[in-house]
């Protein structure tokens, strides 16, 4: 219970200057209707949760838990059907939370993408949820339909940047925009080789290091470099908990909205956990100087 109480003070006191400043910069009235009962703070709130449970399926976990166990916390909870119709409501909120919450920037990065599938394959022909937005992508597993989430993180396993893309949309391409604002060094997998995109971030102090391809040379790399590229199984480790922890990803979605709705609110609540994946980097630099 404590967890939800700081998970709550977290939300609510964004929602509360987020909300002066959001409203200052919409053109005329947003408002349509009466407010619904519950908060936007507190549906964040509750979608949060979700990613943070064990259940894995929000219906069960809002009727057989939230609407059971949680009434004394939610006092004007809505109906199902209606919390899921007001959900695509919170993704602007939603989406700023994250970003007031991102990792600090140390000068050691590693980015890599994942895909979100939203169909089997045998079923894209028949999906029109995310007809026009979802695209055929590959990726060492095979063939899948859905989009890319390309993530940055630190050694400490803090989110930096995240970016959702369509499945066909190459990891090398989006470098330059995930790499905006960052310094130091970033680690990544061969598929962001590029001289042209290496030397650009040379430019804005950031330096590039990626595995080779078997047809290349090696090239001089200090050991303390090539040991943080083997490290970088750590945003495969945060890939891996969003995907199985925090579920941003299945195929039952039924609104664009939500989908997104729910690949936020599982990287929030990824965000907000007490222990996350990461290096000890004073272990690695004594084990570099023995």
């Amino acid at each position: 219970m404590d967890a939800l109480i700081e998970l709550y003070c977290s939300v609510d006191d964004f929602w509360k200057a987020f909300k002066i400043e959001w409203e200052k910069s919409l053109i005329g009235s947003s408002k349509h209707g009466p407010d619904p009962e519950l908060s936007p703070s507190e549906m964040m709130v509750i979608v949060i949760l979700f990613h943070q449970s064990h259940f894995r399926n929000f219906k069960h976990f809002y009727l057989d838990y939230v609407s059971i166990f949680l009434k004394k916390e939610f006092p004007k909870l809505i109906s199902y059907s209606r919390f899921v119709y007001l959900m695509k409501n919170i993704f602007i909120p939603l989406f700023a939370y994250l970003l007031h919450n991102r990792g600090t920037i140390t000068g050691i990065a590693f980015v890599d993408s994942t895909k979100i599938q939203v169909c089997h394959n045998k079923r894209i022909r028949r999906n029109k949820v995310f007809a026009g937005l979802a695209k055929r992508g590959k990726t060492t597993t095979g063939w899948f339909y859905g989009f890319k989430l390309h993530l940055v993180v630190n050694e400490l396993g803090e989110i930096l940047v995240f970016q959702l893309t369509p499945g066909n949309v190459a990891d090398v391409s989006m470098l330059e925009k995930l790499s905006k604002g960052l310094f130091g060094k970033l680690f990544g997998d061969k598929g962001y080789i590029s001289q042209a995109i290496c030397l650009k971030l040379l430019k804005q102090g950031l330096h590039l290091f990626t595995t080779i391809k078997s047809n290349m040379k090696n090239k001089f790399m200090k050991l303390k470099d090539k040991i943080l590229l083997r490290k970088r199984s750590i945003i495969e480790t945060v890939n891996d908990q969003l995907k199985n922890i925090s579920q941003i990803e299945h195929t039952r979605h039924r609104s664009v909205g939500n989908f997104l709705v729910n690949v936020l609110a599982g990287v929030a609540a990824y965000m907000r956990q007490p222990k996350k994946p990461h290096i000890n980097l004073e272990s690695e630099c004594s084990l570099i100087a023995s």
